[in-house]
């Protein structure tokens, strides 16, 4: 049941309980019921204003989207990086390794390698044991 179904069934009831509106509670009532007649309506407008400006925005960001990748030439890389694409692999803080289970190349930033943790390969799922150089360095000094 809506708002304004909700405020009709009220005027309603208030109709079959013949309350009359020329003593004190009745006019009061009937105020309250007015009252919420014109609140659920002006939700309801609302709603509706609500939804066309939703739609609109969506709009929008969909034109925005064509413009951005007109003027500023983006592929719809947003570079989580799955190395089909030059954007981001150019850049000194980006390493490249292989996947040795199904030979994607995973691009990675440097700042994530330095936490020596496994890494989970996008194509395959595959977890990979990533060893950072100070680490790997370490390893070579204790030999």
């Amino acid at each position: 049941m809506t708002i304004s179904e909700k405020a009709a069934y009220l005027k309603g009831l208030m109709a079959g309980m013949k309350m009359s509106e020329s003593s004190d509670e009745g006019k009061l009532f009937a105020a309250i019921a007015d009252l919420l007649e014109d609140i659920s309506l002006a939700v309801s407008d609302l709603e509706d204003e609500t939804a066309a400006m939703r739609d609109y925005i969506d709009e929008l960001d969909t034109d925005l989207a064509e413009v951005e990748t007109e003027v500023y030439g983006l592929d719809d890389c947003d570079c989580d990086c799955d190395c089909d694409c030059d954007c981001c692999c150019d850049e000194d803080d980006i390493v490249e390794l292989e996947c040795p289970a199904c030979g994607e190349e995973i691009c990675i930033e440097e700042e994530e390698l330095e936490d020596c943790e496994q890494l989970e390969c996008p194509a395959c799922g595959k977890m990979l044991n990533v060893v950072c150089e100070e680490c790997d360095e370490d390893e070579e000094d204790d030999e």
